[in-house]
């Protein structure tokens, strides 16, 4: 595909966060436009995040929705960057008009990892081990499996909670897969979490590339890096977030897979400590993706996750 000056655009910005990984995220989406298009000029824009700025506080006592991409959405909005690389699980359901997800590449691994200063797996830490982590997510199934963790804030980015780690601050943390992976970072994995353990977070794994709605030169530039199973999974995990009014930070989990047509998804509402924990299962027609993640988040409310959840909103 050929594309560029001919459509009488010469140059584009990307907005990013300047953390390693977004940057290494905006880099991979850069190489690709500039392979698709020689003659286009592509360049990145680092912006501050809310979520960038507020790092010794729990991401949960913040509140609020979009820490990670208001500020860049803002810049988009007034034209200053052409389009945005998320991660998709830091995306609020409800994106600001005149913006959409025009792209989601291929998914990295969704899993949630294990990284252990002695190379211990969760089963195999100590009684009381001290287990760092900023979701309330990973918290509630950590606690579920093993109710003697001592779990712990952590803040900062991949490398500073690596360091942490080294520091001797934790005896475990737990990380997206996703983004050891691309750093190069996977052999500092003690542990994948299977699913059963620790269902992924809405779109973990995931990007996605925020452009303006009607910048049509933007989306057919990034059309041919659409991953449609990606996509459908996204979509469906999504629905049910936006059904359950979920935040980031909210103990909700889902993971979709799509395959020979089919979507399957777990869906997950749990409280904060474990206790009461919530899992159903949905299988359908991939269209139907946004229709399965409602009917998911539905089973899981009528089960009692509204009460769950009304517990926790009301502490926020």
């Amino acid at each position: 595909m050929t594309v560029g000056k001919r459509a009488g655009r010469s140059s584009l910005v990307i907005g990013t966060r300047g953390s390693t990984l977004a940057l290494w995220q905006a880099e991979w989406i850069q190489a690709r436009l500039t392979a698709a298009a020689p003659d286009l000029s592509v360049t990145l824009r680092t912006i501050k995040t809310s979520g960038d700025k507020i790092v010794d506080v729990p991401l949960a006592a913040i509140g609020g929705k979009g820490l990670f991409v208001k500020e860049i959405e803002e810049a988009l909005l007034r034209q200053e960057v052409d389009l945005a690389v998320h991660s998709m699980k830091d995306v609020p359901t409800a994106l600001p008009e005149g913006l959409e997800i025009i792209c989601v590449p291929e998914r990295e691994d969704p899993r949630d990892a294990l990284i252990s200063r002695e190379g211990k797996r969760l089963s195999d830490l100590p009684q009381g081990a001290r287990v760092g982590t900023s979701s309330l997510r990973r918290q509630a199934q950590l606690l579920h499996y093993r109710p003697d963790l001592s779990i712990r804030m952590l803040r900062g980015n991949l490398d500073t909670r690596l360091r942490k780690l080294r520091d001797g601050e934790y005896d475990a943390i737990v990380l997206a897969a996703a983004g050891l992976r691309r750093l190069g970072w996977g052999d500092e994995i003690a542990e994948y979490l299977s699913c059963e353990v620790s269902l992924p977070a809405i779109g973990q794994g995931a990007l996605g590339i925020e452009g303006r709605h009607d910048d049509a030169f933007v989306k057919e530039l990034l059309g041919a890096l659409d991953h449609r199973p990606s996509r459908t999974a996204v979509v469906a995990e999504r629905a049910l977030l936006e059904r359950l009014e979920g935040g980031c930070q909210v103990p909700i989990a889902a993971h979709a897979t799509v395959a020979g047509g089919t979507l399957t998804m777990d869906g997950l509402v749990a409280a904060v400590d474990g206790r009461r924990f919530l899992r159903e299962r949905i299988e359908g027609p991939d269209a139907d993706a946004k229709t399965l993640g409602v009917q998911l988040a539905e089973r899981l409310l009528a089960k009692g996750g509204d009460k769950i959840l009304s517990e926790i909103y009301g502490k926020a």
